[in-house]
């Protein structure tokens, strides 16, 4: 089985207030749910806001710390998530239940395992 990332892209600013997000969240422990029965989640995680983000950069000589995020943008990752799929058509199936219930862009990517060369 291969694993992927579904990464989670959300809009800057404050989140949706709390009569928003709330069903929204419902639903997304919904497929969550669904992926663990099923076998296919791994772990998950939300991540603070991006101005919270340290950039470590080398620079050829020394590694630069910058506070904030790597790039400016209008969104950012907001969360991610770890399945186990057999292949991409199932992880993809996956990726439409996570953004069907966040009602967000999810990016689908296999992660890659082993040495980098």
């Amino acid at each position: 089985m291969q694993q992927y990332l579904l990464s989670i892209y959300q809009p800057d600013g404050e989140p949706p207030a709390p009569e928003v997000l709330e069903p929204i969240m419902r639903d997304l422990d919904a497929v969550n749910t669904e992926m663990r029965e099923a076998g296919a989640w791994v772990f998950a995680g939300g991540l603070h806001p991006p101005d919270t983000a340290t950039v470590l950069r080398h620079d050829g000589n020394e590694v630069l710390t910058t506070d904030g995020p790597y790039i400016e943008g209008k969104e950012h990752i907001g969360g991610f998530t770890v399945i186990q799929a057999a292949d991409l058509d199932e992880a993809l199936a996956w990726g439409r239940k996570v953004a069907t219930a966040l009602t967000l862009p999810i990016e689908v990517r296999p992660l890659h395992f082993g040495t980098c060369t």
